[in-house]
């Protein structure tokens, strides 16, 4: 699993980077400026979540369980669902789409899985008794 974590965030972070030279380059002619500082906000959440599910995978070697499992899966959810909402709206909408409701309720569900990706993170982590416990019992 952790290197599944890794693999990923690095893709995703690499995404995120090509994505931004892309926005901040070919997109600034092309879409309004609300379309771009919106598709900035979700380059940013995409890189700054991509490194969190790093940051759960290099975690995830001390604290194996479930919820750290479920903490890096709700990260991604939330960067497709978030960022990539947010990409496709802008997407469509350059392509003469008008309708775009559903699509934008994708988006605070995005924002949702961010918000259980890092209280699944804290709770993960187990609390200082249960470590020294396990450690005594190590002995």
């Amino acid at each position: 699993m952790q290197r599944t974590f890794f693999r990923t965030a690095a893709l995703l972070a690499m995404i995120s980077v090509i994505l931004g030279a892309f926005g901040a380059h070919a997109l600034k002619a092309l879409i309004t400026e609300q379309a771009l500082a919106s598709f900035h906000t979700a380059t940013t959440y995409m890189m700054t979540h991509a490194i969190a599910l790093f940051i759960v995978g290099m975690m995830y070697r001390h604290y194996k369980n479930k919820t750290m499992v479920w903490s890096g899966n709700f990260f991604v959810m939330g960067i497709i669902m978030f960022s990539g909402s947010i990409y496709l709206r802008i997407a469509l909408s350059y392509l003469g789409y008008e309708k775009l409701d559903v699509i934008n309720l994708i988006t605070p569900v995005g924002g949702l899985m961010f918000i259980l990706g890092w209280l699944l993170l804290f709770i993960s982590i187990p609390p200082r008794e249960h470590l020294e416990k396990a450690t005594k019992s190590d002995d």
